[in-house]
């Protein structure tokens, strides 16, 4: 497995495909002032030549970077999912997307590509999660809920039954989402309020 992008994000990953028992064959990074993670060689993308074979996760926790490099990449996109996590066998989970320890989610789940489960999420039944989204720690989505390409839900969010949430938006830390956010917005507080469009 190779890694690119050897940010605070990529320390998760490494540990959830340690627990897995996946090999890290290397660790890649564009800024070349960045050596090494969690005591592993990162190697500067100008010194390595992937190959349409390797497999890949980005390992990079800004959405649009994801969204960015994952068109740029020729390769076979990986995903990384912590043996912690309790997943339904009825779970769509696609290419890229790293599901991190303690997630719960349940029946009839699609997870898009290259998105990000973080820690102790929770993704309740037939909620749809559109590519590039970041579900923060602690984060709980109930049933029914759709989040849009790109969305961030902030660490700690509550998203209430069969809420739609646009693309690109931000759902601040601690927010309760109780209507549908259109796209591009910024949300925060109980009960959240857009505060700005992006």
């Amino acid at each position: 497995m190779i890694l690119y992008g050897a940010s605070g994000h990529c320390k998760v990953i490494i540990d959830s495909l340690e627990c897995a028992q996946i090999a890290i064959q290397t660790i890649v990074d564009d800024n070349p002032s960045t050596t090494s993670i969690l005591g592993r060689h990162v190697v500067h993308s100008s010194q390595i030549s992937l190959q349409e074979t390797d497999q890949v996760i980005l390992s990079i926790g800004n959405n649009k970077v994801r969204q960015k490099l994952s068109s740029e990449l020729k390769v076979q996109f990986a995903k990384a999912i912590h043996p912690t996590a309790i997943i339904s066998k009825q779970v769509t989970i696609n290419e890229g997307t790293v599901i991190m320890a303690g997630t719960i989610i349940n029946p009839d789940v699609t997870i898009g590509k290259h998105c990000i489960i973080n820690t102790a999420a929770v993704v309740e039944h037939d909620c749809l999660i559109g590519d590039f989204v970041h579900i923060s720690p602690n984060a709980s989505l109930a049933g029914g809920v759709q989040v849009g390409e790109g969305s961030q839900v902030g660490i700690g969010a509550t998203v209430i039954q069969g809420i739609k949430i646009g693309k690109w938006c931000v759902i601040g830390a601690g927010a309760v989402i109780i209507k549908d956010i259109p796209d591009n917005c910024v949300v925060v507080g109980n009960p959240g309020k857009i505060i700005k469009t992006n």
